[in-house]
């Protein structure tokens, strides 16, 4: 009974069913508000006395799954059913309210029991019981069978078979609608195969063993056992001399009781029915067919072309059922995906990324060296990492030719690339290049490219670009100096100077670009006045760095350790203040460092090229 709004009702109550089948329990449940966050079935508490769901208990590893059919309605459901699964389940549910949560009592008793036949009677009647530990659910139908072929069917656990028969024969029975669930025969001298599984299912690849006992008639001697998939004309083919056999089988059996077969490598063209034969020095017998099926692992991937976002559904595949089924193991471009091991033969990606693109493919929990086929997974996405290069690199000068390249990645990739100067709406190009001849002191400015495919476009950052002048200008710029004053005490007629050396006693840059003495017209600019004095001329910004003094005499080197004078140079930059309303226009000349030959300079104004 419920109990304020929370009840849990149970259809069935109890269940009887066989060993190896599959159960299904539901139940249907209530609660007074929220909305359920959790929902498990369990049959036992851990040490803390919380219920373990039995989707974590080991003993039903990979053998139980949940569904959840309406809103109020849950199933469980349970292959391959032992009688160690004999309990009694009980459903569970959590809502997000404060202390919402119910158990239902009392619950759902299962019984598993396996069938066993008894005869009773003498040589002319026998009467046959189907025996079960509890009565099964759903008045099931009883199939009969003697000697391994089918003798009747009939509701009752009972049966009288009326023709006479001998101590050879055998009995067995079954329940309609689990046929491979039938056990072994019943007889006193009899005849009989008996599979551990009426039907397999295995991996292509892998190894599987159809494991398998025998019985005859204790008077008599074995002469041969084999196996066999057709039978044609007077007696069936042995296997191992069948083509395409030969070292793919192996016979595990002996002359008392095993028959088990091996078979190794297995090709979807193995999937057949398999049947033991039995040939003694009285007669010949030949089980029922275990049916082995082949299948191979397909990925199926839906869909195989997305927009970034988008989400994309991966399912590993088999042909029939394998048991038991741990764990599905998922790979991209052949690696395994982190942390992406699941009881689902399902597995999503969402929100697909752009770096989610590649190969991929699945595999069975143990069988890792027999993954699926691949699968490719396309991803589209609008432009990124677009980017502007130039070249040549280093210093531009005026009359030279000047080559920008715009680069992106993109999938589609890249239809059409437009180029700006910043703070000019019109664009200047089009086209993955851009060059600009007999280059001129106009054409100074911040660049960049637009990158534009099928789905959007994507701007880069700007590229500033300065053209010089030609050599021997005059001064290109203004300086500002940072010095730290140091004294080198040290005779001036015992330092030797050497003009070929990095040494030449002098200035030495040490954070300028690695390439700034292969610009053009560097050398000419630098001139040495006397032992310790470096003038510079046409300035340029990338004269900027840090320079140091060193020199060398006959016994050491000094100057490495001293700091550097600093120079930065700086052009001037007018910025107008806009007016307001009957108010005045502000303009600043602007520099990037203070002058320091001149920290108050006079400053010249000049309107429309005129001084004002």
């Amino acid at each position: 009974m419920g109990v304020d709004g929370w009840s849990v009702t149970y259809t069935p109550r109890s269940i009887c069913t066989l060993k190896g089948s599959t159960v299904e329990l539901s139940c249907s449940y209530t609660y007074p508000s929220g909305r359920v966050t959790t929902t498990l079935w369990f049959t036992k508490n851990d040490a803390a006395g919380n219920p373990v769901s039995l989707s974590d208990d080991p003993d039903y590893k990979g053998r139980v799954t949940y569904h959840r059919d309406k809103k109020t309605v849950h199933t469980l459901t349970i292959t391959g059913l032992r009688e160690s699964d004999s309990a009694t389940y009980k459903f569970r549910f959590i809502t997000d309210q404060t202390r919402g949560r119910y158990t239902g009592d009392p619950g759902v008793t299962l019984s598993v029991t396996g069938l066993q036949v008894k005869v009773t009677g003498g040589h002319q009647d026998k009467t046959l019981t189907c025996s079960t530990t509890c009565t099964l659910t759903g008045n099931p139908t009883y199939i009969w069978y003697k000697n391994g072929h089918n003798l009747d069917e009939s509701t009752s656990p009972q049966y009288k078979d009326p023709v006479s028969s001998n101590y050879e024969d055998g009995y067995s029975c079954a329940v309609k609608g689990q046929v491979a669930l039938h056990y072994p025969a019943v007889c006193k001298e009899c005849w009989s195969v008996t599979y551990t599984h009426q039907s397999i299912c295995a991996l292509k690849g892998s190894t599987v063993e159809l494991s398998c006992s025998y019985t005859y008639p204790s008077y008599h001697e074995i002469k041969k056992a084999f196996w066999f998939t057709k039978w044609s004309g007077m007696d069936p083919e042995d296997l191992s001399s069948v083509p395409g056999y030969e070292g793919h089988i192996e016979y595990l059996g002996d002359k008392k009781s095993n028959c088990t077969l091996r078979i190794t490598d297995l090709r979807l063209s193995d999937s057949a029915g398999y049947r033991f034969r039995l040939i003694t020095s009285g007669g010949k017998f030949a089980g029922s067919p275990v049916s082995l099926t082949v299948t191979d692992v397909v990925l199926e991937m839906d869909p195989t072309s997305v927009s970034e976002g988008e989400r994309v559904t991966l399912t590993c595949r088999t042909k029939c059922t394998l048991d038991p089924i741990t764990a599905y193991s998922w790979y991209k471009n052949g690696q395994p995906i982190p942390n992406s091991n699941t009881y689902s033969p399902v597995y999503s990606l969402l929100p697909v990324s752009s770096e989610d693109a590649g190969r991929y493919s699945c595999a069975v929990e143990g069988h890792e060296d027999l993954p699926s086929p691949e699968e490719t997974l396309t991803v589209r996405y609008k432009p990124k990492n677009t980017s502007v290069s130039v070249s040549p690199s280093g210093e531009i000068v005026e009359g030279s030719l000047v080559t920008l390249t715009c680069s992106s990645d993109a999938n589609p990739p890249v239809d059409k690339y437009t180029w700006y100067k910043k703070n000019i709406t019109s664009p200047k190009a089009s086209g993955q290049s851009y060059s600009i001849t007999n280059i001129s002191s106009e054409d100074s400015g911040e660049y960049y490219c637009e990158a534009r495919n099928k789905i959007a476009s994507k701007n880069s950052t700007a590229l500033m670009i300065i053209v010089a002048g030609s050599c021997g200008g005059g001064w290109g710029g203004l300086d500002c100096w940072s010095s730290s004053s140091h004294s080198l005490l040290h005779p001036e007629e015992s330092i030797r100077t050497d003009p070929n050396s990095d040494m030449y006693t002098g200035l030495n840059m040490e954070s300028r670009s690695p390439d700034y003495d292969t610009l053009a017209c560097t050398k000419e600019r630098w001139q040495y006045k006397g032992p310790s004095i470096l003038r510079i001329t046409d300035l340029r910004e990338e004269d900027s760095a840090e320079y140091r003094f060193t020199f060398k005499t006959d016994n050491f080197e000094w100057g490495h350790r001293f700091p550097g004078t600093t120079l930065s140079v700086t052009g001037l930059q007018v910025e107008v203040t806009p007016a307001t309303e009957k108010g005045k226009v502000t303009l600043t000349c602007s520099t990037t460092c203070t002058l320091t030959d001149n920290p108050n300079p006079t400053y010249i104004w000049y309107k429309n090229g005129q001084n004002v």
